[in-house]
């Protein structure tokens, strides 16, 4: 291919590559560690429990919910992927039994992607060549999936469990020493407000976006809720005497 002068002269920025269909993972598995984990030390804070018990809690629940996202996690893939194969089949018998109307419904979708009349005939008996190529086509442009952005149930599995594990720590390192509750809380709050900070500079930096924006915005939405956890800790303590 000959290179323009743009071509020159910009640098090309290579994609995200293999790790672009685990990102969800990543972000929401280590974000729900730092905000969850961060929540229950603020209302068992709240609450009025003594240091030791907290970190008992705290520790039960880091762990409790890192189990939860792993399982969840490879359940919710594990069943999209069933989904997926199920369609795939059916598909299958409908290249099998009804092709032309497969190669019609094919015919429409290039037609709304904008391909020229002229020359959507070509594109289409291209794409419908064989029944393997029909059924990759209408993979792609029905359904949606291209085979690199298969997502493995057990790697999902293993970012959502181990990164909200990651992620408790901010909440669970303060509680390992000597303590009161009060301060706890505030050097987990510290140390998760970093880390939310991170997150979301991570975040911004991998779409593109304003780091600090993103940053800020994990900062708001886990203080306004650590904020409404402890007074509703709070509420309760006084409730039950």
């Amino acid at each position: 291919m000959r290179e323009t002068p743009s071509d020159a002269t910009v640098p090309y920025e290579p994609h995200i590559g293999q790790s672009r269909q685990y990102w969800r993972d990543i972000i929401l598995g280590v974000n729900d560690g730092l905000v969850s984990t961060l929540l229950l030390v603020a209302g068992v804070v709240g609450g009025g429990l003594s240091s030791a018990i907290i970190l008992l809690t705290v520790l039960a629940g880091a762990v409790a919910g890192a189990i939860s996202m792993a399982a969840g996690e490879y359940l919710a893939t594990e069943s999209q992927r069933e989904i997926l194969d199920a369609e795939l089949r059916l598909e299958r018998e409908h290249i099998r039994d009804h092709r032309e109307m497969e190669v019609g419904q094919l015919a429409e979708m290039f037609t709304d992607i904008g391909v020229s009349p002229e020359k959507l005939d070509v594109v289409v008996e291209a794409f419908s060549e064989t029944d393997d190529v029909l059924l990759n086509s209408m993979k792609v442009l029905e359904f949606g999936v291209v085979d690199s952005e298969v997502r493995s149930s057990y790697k999902a599995m293993f970012f959502s469990g181990a990164l909200f594990l990651v992620g408790s720590l901010t909440s669970v390192v303060p509680f390992l020493f000597d303590v009161s509750p009060v301060r706890g809380l505030a050097i987990a709050s510290v140390l998760t407000a970093v880390g939310l900070f991170i997150v979301g500079w991570v975040k911004a930096s991998v779409t593109r976006r304003n780091r600090v924006a993103d940053g800020f915005a994990n900062l708001l939405i886990a203080g306004f809720g650590g904020v409404l956890a402890y007074f509703i800790g709070d509420a309760v303590q006084r409730l039950i005497g």
